[in-house]
């Protein structure tokens, strides 16, 4: 079964959102925090964002994983900061995840990007470990007071 990576388009976005909230669920036990957020809008803006980009992984004509990362205000033209990536929970450990990480450097590596960082929920051990298993490196040591641990990515220069 085939993985397509491509751009998200905004009519996406529902799709998007109900993913994000499967994925979500797997790392809060007790359940997600409690929120009002309407997930299609914010998806929506994400997609339409100036300077943003969000990759949809794509099985079978359904979204199965998706990546939103962009160079956040104030940072290094040369750096990106990876804000969400999921992969649907029925499909972990079937190549989609690594599919669109790399689909993810390919695209950082083409746009200059040296360095990535992204912030992952310290109690999302999987996920951590998915991304030590691509190159990411934990910035600190030790646990902290805070709900997450930053991890860095030093783009790999092109073959």
């Amino acid at each position: 079964m085939p993985t397509v990576i491509r751009s998200a388009l905004t009519a996406d976005a529902p799709a998007l959102a109900a993913l994000h909230t499967r994925a979500r669920a797997t790392y809060y036990p007790e359940g997600l925090p409690d929120g009002a957020v309407d997930g299609a809008a914010m998806w929506r803006a994400g997609i339409e964002r100036r300077g943003g980009h969000v990759l949809c992984a794509v099985r079978e004509g359904r979204i199965v994983g998706l990546a939103s990362f962009r160079t956040p205000e104030g940072e290094a033209a040369d750096s990106v900061t990876l804000f969400q990536f999921h992969v649907d929970p029925d499909h972990w450990r079937a190549g989609v995840g690594a599919a669109l990480h790399a689909a993810c450097v390919e695209e950082w590596r083409a746009d200059g990007i040296r360095e990535a960082s992204l912030d992952v929920h310290r109690e999302n051990r999987r996920a951590q470990a998915f991304y030590v298993r691509h190159g990411w490196r934990p910035e600190e040591a030790g646990e902290s007071a805070s709900t997450h641990l930053r991890m860095r990515l030093t783009v790999p220069a092109g073959e």
